[in-house]
């Protein structure tokens, strides 16, 4: 079973995108589905309405269901996705683990992102986790311990692993300045990893030149804007510094040099944003 879950772990609407990608295929039948009214805060994440010159229609009712999908290969596999539950997450775990039993799943593969201070221009890291070693197919770039902020699919991982089920996710480390749009190299990413782990095969080469378009658009944005691109140079030189100590195991700080400031890279991203929004505010 493939999981995503848009809203916290969604930086650059990775998980989205890629969920948004397999469903280009064709999308099977809803073979579960959870009742959002129990899971969803609508006043933190308000659905859409269309307002038509007098009346509303067209409302955007979020659904958390699962569907049973095919890839490239015919092969079937379930997909959940839906908005990550506000509430009630044991209840959602406990839910989960009914499918899974259910359906015989064998391992269940998340998909989610966070931002990190890294620039787009270097090779965009993915953290992998999984409830058994066994189940991990690479090495991770991060390999401490940290704290952080818990998620309904950290909290599945971890009831899965009592249960005896098997889970493994991939995180995208998406460039901070750009984890408001849609980015679609992290989706690429995310489901070259869910392929790696599970066997499934997707064409995947739709989404490939989206990533290259996207590429394309910061780049000529870059080059028109030379104070964003500085910014983003200094972030390079952070990133080359932080990579080089890492290969011959000396300090993680970086050579002396002028960094610049939170408040200018800020400022900075704030211009860097706007540039990328269209005349009619989209990306």
């Amino acid at each position: 079973m493939v999981l995503a879950l848009h809203g916290f772990l969604d930086a650059g609407n990775a998980g989205s995108v890629a969920a948004e990608h397999l469903a280009l295929a064709g999308t099977g039948p809803v073979v579960a589905t959870f009742d959002i009214d129990v899971f969803h805060d609508y006043r933190a994440r308000r659905p859409a309405v269309t307002f038509v010159r007098d009346h509303y229609e067209d409302y955007d009712a979020p659904r958390l269901v699962v569907r049973l999908m095919r890839d490239a290969v015919d092969q079937p596999y379930l997909l959940l996705a839906g908005p990550e539950p506000d509430t009630r997450w044991e209840g959602f775990t406990e839910g989960v683990r009914e499918v899974v039993e259910r359906f015989d799943v064998d391992l269940v593969v998340a998909m989610g992102s966070v931002p990190m201070a890294a620039p787009h221009s270097r090779p965009l890291a993915v953290t992998q986790h999984a409830n058994r070693t066994e189940l991990l197919t690479r090495r991770n770039p991060w390999l401490g311990e940290i704290r952080v902020p818990a998620s309904a699919q950290a909290l599945l991982e971890i009831r899965l692993k009592d249960h005896g089920h098997d889970m493994t996710g991939y995180v995208a480390h998406v460039p901070h300045y750009l984890s408001q749009f849609d980015y679609p190299v992290a989706a690429l990413r995310l489901l070259e990893g869910v392929e790696e782990s599970s066997g499934l095969s997707f064409d995947l080469d739709p989404l490939k030149i989206a990533a290259d378009d996207k590429e394309q658009e910061i780049a000529t944005y870059l080059a028109d804007n030379s104070d964003v691109a500085e910014i983003v140079a200094g972030l390079e030189q952070q990133y080359d510094a932080f990579a080089r100590s890492e290969d011959a195991g000396s300090s993680l700080l970086a050579e002396d040099g002028e960094i610049p400031s939170g408040d200018e890279i800020g400022e900075q991203f704030e211009q860097f944003l706007a540039g990328l929004e269209g005349p009619d505010g989209t990306n």
